[in-house]
């Protein structure tokens, strides 16, 4: 299996199957997911000081700070699954912990990260997320615009009755958005002026955008080699 030359950072607003194409392209590679929601409650559930200190912080309603979310990654890379490379999923989210993340992965002898973003319109993003509908009882998404039931409001598998979930609402859907635009989006330059970018539309079917995100990365950054080469040459480049 080849291995990636470099760190993948996957981008991309709610609603662009950020998620999805996270998981399909680390089982393609062979590369750990590293998703801060599962860092969050791998900590709370092992009970470690940064899951203590992370507990009492979201228990009180407010957000997790970067040093902390940063320390995660950082001992989480250290781990023998990730010497030949991994993929950030929700992390980095702003540009003060970018770029804590480039000194993280200089001090543990990795190449600079290359940001892949997936972009869809704000038009689609919406209905997407607006028109998303949950299993009460297996966990099954719809959605009434795309993927619809085959009896309204139930699941096809065990007719559980298919829900909103409250983060799909379109007051929440709308703060969502705009927060991305207000916080993650000015990650895009800051990738942009490293030549370290790929930009790609999400417009189309998930297998048909997993088949091109993979044949991308497989031109522009899979070798034999290990990504731990401290000489290793930067290699990327803007779609």
């Amino acid at each position: 299996m080849a291995k990636l030359s470099r760190p993948i950072v996957l981008l991309g607003a709610p609603g662009a199957g950020k998620g999805t194409q996270a998981r399909e392209l680390a089982k393609h590679f062979g590369v750990p997911q590293i998703a801060t929601g599962d860092m969050f409650r791998e900590h709370v559930v092992r009970g470690t000081a940064l899951g203590r200190e992370a507990q009492a912080i979201m228990a009180r309603g407010e957000l997790v700070s970067d040093e902390i979310v940063t320390a995660m990654v950082a001992e989480r890379i250290r781990a023998a699954d990730c010497q030949h490379g991994f993929l950030l999923d929700g992390f980095p989210r702003t540009i003060p912990q970018a770029e804590r993340l480039e000194e993280i992965l200089r001090v543990q002898g990795f190449a600079p990260a290359l940001a892949v973003s997936i972009e869809v319109s704000y038009d689609k993003l919406f209905r997407r997320l607006t028109g998303r509908r949950t299993c009460k009882t297996c966990g099954a998404i719809y959605n009434i615009y795309d993927r619809s039931p085959r009896v309204a409001n139930r699941c096809d598998h065990d007719g559980g009755e298919l829900i909103v979930r409250a983060d799909d609402r379109e007051e929440v859907t709308r703060e969502r958005l705009e927060a991305y635009e207000r916080q993650t989006k000015p990650l895009l330059n800051y990738y942009r002026r490293r030549q370290a970018l790929l930009e790609v539309e999400g417009d189309e079917p998930p297998e048909e955008l997993t088949r091109r995100l993979i044949q991308l990365l497989e031109a522009r950054l899979a070798t034999p080699a290990s990504p731990r080469a401290a000489s290793m040459p930067e290699q990327a480049g803007q779609d």
